[in-house]
């Protein structure tokens, strides 16, 4: 716990994570006070198909002119409603492998897909209807968590902080960094004290793996074996990393179509891969300079951890260790859908989610919407 806060009731939450890499559902069971974690359940990952992805990747698209968070067109809605029901559909699948009843779940946490994230704008749009994935599993729904932040003036993002405080509160290493390398990468840095700061660092995945779709047809590069045989070009990683938002003071947040990589066309498919690893990598480590101590250990979560070329050039890069989740005890794969539940309770019991550290609010705030299914039931 931190600060006087009284640990209360002890909710059962499931977390829905769809990155921005357009993969998936992660799934994740939690039980939680909001504060500490008494339980961390059952997780299981459910892959888009190809339709699936071409809708999201077409709403995207569709997404780049809108200047209202609630305009919804073709592209957007179509989306959307198919985004629901495959939630829908995890949710059930989830719960009879696991063997939970749903009438036991509290709370639900659900991230939706994001299409636009312009917070410098006053927008981020989440695809996701609340209403319907509430009535259709029976289960309370807590969604749309970055909207108030990102009206409040803060960045909407990073919202996994508080969570990755809680996950970590029993390691000894402090100050400590926890990258999670999704589509877009982002850190935490918690001090001696519990003090947080968090920002997105730059790429993740997304590029690597548009790249890889592109030339080969493959959704990724598996365990980094394209980076690896490949050469980085350093003028066009020095030049990415030119681009005005590495200057940036923390708190800031990225959409996943930031960067322009036109100019690694001109590269193989090996050297073109080598040279987006080594731009993730590298912004990673150049985080450091918005930290007001170097971490003692750096914990990497998320699909990033597997490209064991980006795992290698970020420990060339940094003082000390860069180890995966896995090796301090937390599952790389669910965590962020795990934050999703936690974050959820939070927003459940008017707990704050978003902090001036984390997203440059103003003051710490809760957030998200809830949707009940009808009859309301409580939690």
């Amino acid at each position: 716990m931190h600060g006087k806060v009284v640990m209360g009731k002890v909710m059962r939450a499931i977390g829905l994570m769809s990155g921005t890499s357009l993969d998936g559902i992660d799934v994740a069971y939690l039980e939680t006070d909001g504060e500490t974690i008494a339980k961390r359940g059952p997780a299981q990952t459910f892959p888009y198909d190809e339709r699936m992805r071409n809708l999201l990747a077409a709403a995207i698209a569709a997404a780049g002119n809108l200047t209202s968070r609630h305009e919804r067109p073709v592209a957007l809605s179509e989306a959307e409603h198919a985004l629901t029901a495959r939630h829908v559909d995890a949710v059930g699948e989830f719960l009879r492998a696991s063997r939970i009843e749903a009438a036991s779940i509290d709370v639900i946490g659900f991230h939706g897909q994001t299409v636009l994230h312009r917070p410098e704008d006053g927008l981020t749009i989440q695809l996701g209807l609340g209403e319907l994935l509430a009535g259709a599993t029976r289960c309370p729904v807590i969604y749309d968590l970055r909207a108030a932040d990102v009206a409040a003036g803060g960045q909407g993002a990073p919202l996994v902080p508080v969570y990755h405080r809680a996950l970590s509160a029993k390691l000894p290493q402090r100050p400590l960094a926890l990258v999670n390398i999704g589509g877009v990468a982002n850190v935490t840095w918690i001090g001696r004290d519990g003090a947080l700061i968090a920002f997105d660092t730059g790429p993740g995945n997304a590029l690597l793996d548009d790249w890889m779709l592109r030339r080969t047809k493959l959704s990724l590069d598996e365990d980094g074996a394209t980076a690896a045989r490949g050469k980085a070009d350093d003028e066009i990683v020095r030049d990415l990393l030119s681009h005005t938002f590495f200057a940036k003071p923390s708190p800031k947040s990225l959409d996943r179509n930031t960067f322009a990589t036109r100019a690694i066309d001109k590269l193989s498919t090996d050297d073109g891969a080598a040279t987006l690893a080594a731009f993730t990598a590298q912004s990673i480590a150049k985080s450091r300079e918005h930290m007001p101590e170097e971490p003692e250990l750096w914990i990497v979560a998320g699909g990033g951890r597997r490209n064991r070329t980006i795992m290698r050039l970020l420990a060339e890069r940094v003082q000390h260790a860069v180890v995966p989740a896995e090796a301090v005890g937390i599952d790389g794969d669910s965590l962020e859908a795990e934050a999703w539940g936690y974050l959820a309770v939070r927003s459940a019991k008017g707990l704050p989610i978003t902090f001036p550290g984390t997203t440059g609010v103003p003051a710490p705030m809760t957030g998200g919407l809830r949707a009940d299914p009808l009859p309301a039931r409580k939690t």
